[in-house]
């Protein structure tokens, strides 16, 4: 189905219909086949896209930038000491000077706030690359994976285990809810999603057809599940001293093979990445010298597993980011999606 979009910033999946979120979705897998046979699509030259990293990540640069350059755009990147946002100027004030020499601007790092006043007074489509409460370009990419690997998402059923209170396990919540995919986020209780936004999700799934499940219960949460999902405990930026209470909490949690085992036969494993579940890592050694943990949120045997399609899903960060970004800005009239 062709959708307009151009223009609309994208900042939680909360503000997009399920019909949009396919859309994407089915741009993503139409620019994915474009690159892989080599077809150029640089629609956008002598357009420029600022890119602000106030929390450094891997994956979200390199799929922003190999976007933007794939669709002929140049790109600023911006890492935590190479703007005043904040600190020297306020907010709304470099949104203003931006959006005076860029088509669009992504931002990662804190409060929801900074990316919504971005967008307010930039004049241009913003993109929420991550904050403390929504990882909206994240859940593209694993929705792609999940529907390229089972052909569907609808009636599906997603399991996140680990700490579900931030960003990853609200916004696959969100995700779920809009999509018809049945969730469950499993986990200690004092874990769960807010009551807040749990009640809106369940008025998601009213439309859509999910269930969702909040549960302290694995056999529970994990069964029949078609993905089972899982993040670091402990998130960048929060002091080194919540580790301890966290590994208490969540290593019941971890994903390991009894938890695949009691998951549908072939179920599939997800996470965003990094992941702590070996040694090779510095922050995996100091974990190790001071609580003698060799693997933490998902064991090496599943991590390395045929099961296992993290990957796959790091791949698609790229191709579901340049969608969004195309949508944005405006795709060709001819582009059949």
């Amino acid at each position: 189905m062709k959708m307009d979009l151009t223009g609309r910033s994208f900042l939680t999946l909360k503000d997009f219909t399920p019909e949009e979120i396919t859309y994407l979705l089915d741009l993503a897998a139409v620019l994915k086949a474009r690159k892989k046979a080599g077809e150029l699509h640089e629609w956008f030259r002598g357009k420029n896209v600022a890119l602000i990293f106030e929390k450094t990540s891997t994956r979200t640069r390199c799929s922003f930038e190999v976007a933007a350059h794939d669709l002929g755009m140049g790109s600023t990147y911006l890492d935590p000491k190479g703007s005043q946002i904040g600190k020297k100027e306020s907010i709304a004030d470099t949104a203003r000077v931006l959006g005076r020499m860029y088509e669009g601007i992504e931002y990662r790092g804190y409060g929801q706030e900074i990316v919504d006043s971005l967008a307010k007074y930039s004049g241009v489509p913003v993109w929420n690359g991550l904050t403390n409460e929504y990882h909206p370009t994240q859940m593209l990419a694993d929705m792609l994976t999940i529907r390229e690997h089972f052909g569907r998402l609808k009636g599906l059923k997603l399991c996140y285990l680990g700490d579900a209170r931030y960003n990853m396990g609200n916004s696959y919540m969100i995700t779920c809810a809009k999509l018809g995919i049945h969730f469950a986020a499993c986990t200690n209780r004092k874990y769960f999603p807010s009551e807040e936004l749990t009640a809106q999700c369940r008025g998601y799934a009213e439309d859509s057809g999910a269930d969702i499940l909040l549960t302290e219960n694995i056999a529970e949460g994990v069964k029949d599940a078609d993905v089972i999902c899982t993040d670091v405990w402990v998130s960048m930026g929060e002091p080194d001293e919540v580790w301890e209470e966290r590994i208490r909490d969540l290593t019941p949690y971890r994903v390991n093979r009894d938890v695949m085992a009691q998951a549908a036969p072939d179920a599939i494993f997800l996470h965003c990445l990094p992941s702590f579940h070996d040694l090779n890592t510095g922050i995996g050694k100091e974990i190790f010298e001071k609580y003698g943990l060799t693997e933490m949120e998902v064991t090496d045997e599943v991590f390395e597993s045929s099961r296992s399609l993290v990957f796959d899903e790091a791949e698609n960060r790229m191709h579901t980011i340049k969608a969004v970004m195309a949508a944005s800005l405006g795709v060709p009239e001819d582009l059949n999606v």
